[in-house]
């Protein structure tokens, strides 16, 4: 009996140390009836990407370096280098999962449900000329350098971009070290992860929502906040900023091409 157990325990405590355990204590929670993953960056493909205004991935501006797909710094404003980056396919309910670290000052973030304005509004920033898309942003920051990040929580990384602040468990790595960001939509119900913890949660449509977007930069936008098949955008702020690992799965939909 004495050497049963001593086995038994010697089994668990190699299952416990094992790294299939470690995977699965740092895994995000699973989702339901889930697609297959899909590589939108590998480390060395592109082709997932377009300019925002074109067909084609940037001639300048964005670069693969290190396994990573890196904005180059531009003018330090939005726009300033290659441009915006968008997928190629668009997406309804889904899970995206990336890794970032950004520069020192650096300004970015991860944009979804775009729309397109023409000249609608005008300009949103310094540098728009009223005709780059607009959508939810999951927001990518230095909040220590950034001047953004002295108008709120509501402006720094991991809120739904001057809507919605992350919440008391966000926990963000210093510049120069890699975080790791999961998006997910399925139905009205939108999540922001950071490092493991849910930041930002809510519902399309909900009063939380509605009353953030009308004191936003975003009021009287059309079809703002609306659930829609959309692309994916990766935003060149002028600052640089590094992405890996980025890639995505399907939540009860296909994958629109």
């Amino acid at each position: 009996m004495k050497l049963y157990f001593a086995s038994v325990v010697v089994l668990l405590t190699f299952i416990a140390l094992s790294p299939a355990a470690d995977e699965a204590r740092s895994s995000p929670p699973k989702t339901e009836t889930a697609g297959e993953w899909i590589d939108l960056f590998d480390g060395k493909k592109t082709d997932a990407w377009r300019a925002w205004n074109g067909e084609r991935f940037p001639e300048k501006g964005w670069i693969v370096e290190d396994g990573c797909l890196k904005c180059q710094k531009g003018n330090g404003r939005p726009n300033g280098g290659g441009g915006d980056l968008v997928t190629r396919a668009e997406f309804t309910d889904f899970e995206m999962h990336w890794e970032w670290k950004i520069s020192q000052g650096g300004n970015s973030g991860v944009k979804y449900l775009l729309g397109k304005r023409g000249d609608q509004k005008g300009p949103l920033y310094q540098g728009d000329k009223g005709l780059d898309y607009y959508g939810h942003e999951y927001q990518l920051l230095d909040d220590d350098n950034h001047p953004d990040a002295k108008k709120g929580p509501i402006r720094q990384t991991g809120a739904f971009y001057d809507v919605i602040p992350p919440n008391a468990d966000k926990r963000v790595h210093p510049v120069g070290e890699f975080n790791e960001s999961r998006l997910l939509i399925r139905g009205n119900h939108v999540e922001h992860w950071l490092n493991g913890a849910k930041v930002v949660e809510y519902d399309l449509g909900s009063p939380e929502v509605v009353a953030g977007v009308e004191k936003s930069k975003y009021k009287g936008l059309p079809g703002f906040g609306t659930k829609h098949k959309s692309a994916i955008l990766l935003q060149d702020h002028g600052n640089e900023i590094w992405f890996r690992n980025i890639r995505i799965r399907a939540l009860d939909a296909a994958l629109v091409k």
